[in-house]
C-alpha cells in the first residue's frame, strides 16, 4: 500500500474516532453531505467560522458569570445561543455540556453554572484540537482521486 493510501486510511480512522469517542454526531455527516467540488473545503469553512463566532459567546458568557447577582436568564439566553452553533456542527460533548449548564440555569444553582462551564470550555477546546489536526491531515492529502472511465 502506497504512503498515499495509509495517510487516507489514517485520516478516515481519526475521522471515526472523533464519532466513536463522541465528539461529533450525524450533523458533522450532513454537513459532509453538502460538501462537492465547488466547495470542497465547506465543512472546513462552517467549523472554523463557528470557532471564530463562539469565541464572542464564551466571551460573553465569562463575562456574565462574573456579575452579582447572576442573570439566570442572560446565561440561559447566551448558552441556548452557543448551544445552537454547536449543535449546528455536530459538537455532540459540547452540545451536552450545554445542557447541563442549561439545566443549572433553570435550577439557579450558580455552583453548577461555573463548574459546568469549565466543561463546556474543556470540550470546546479539545474538539477544536482533534478537528484542526483532522482538517490538518485532510488538506495535506488532498482529496481522495475517483476513477474516471476514459472515453
Amino acid at each position: 500500500m502506497d504512503q498515499r493510501n495509509q495517510m487516507h486510511r489514517h485520516i478516515a480512522n481519526t475521522r471515526k474516532s472523533l464519532f466513536d469517542q463522541g465528539y461529533l454526531d450525524e450533523q458533522f455527516i450532513q454537513l459532509e453531505e453538502l460538501q462537492d467540488n465547488s466547495n470542497p473545503n465547506f465543512v472546513e469553512e462552517v467549523v472554523t467560522l463557528f470557532y471564530r463566532d463562539s469565541a464572542r459567546f464564551l466571551s460573553n458568557l465569562d463575562q456574565a458569570l462574573e456579575k452579582r447577582p447572576l442573570d439566570f436568564n442572560k446565561l440561559d439566553s447566551l448558552m441556548h445561543q452557543f448551544k445552537s452553533s454547536s449543535t449546528s456542527i455536530g459538537a455532540k460533548k459540547v452540545k451536552t455540556e450545554c445542557t447541563h449548564f442549561r439545566n443549572y440555569c433553570n435550577a439557579r444553582n450558580a455552583e453548577g453554572c461555573k463548574r459546568t462551564f469549565q466543561n463546556v470550555k474543556k470540550e470546546y477546546t479539545t474538539l477544536r484540537k482533534k478537528i484542526e489536526a483532522y482538517f490538518q491531515m485532510s488538506r495535506q492529502v488532498g482529496p481522495i482521486e475517483t476513477a474516471c472511465r476514459s472515453r
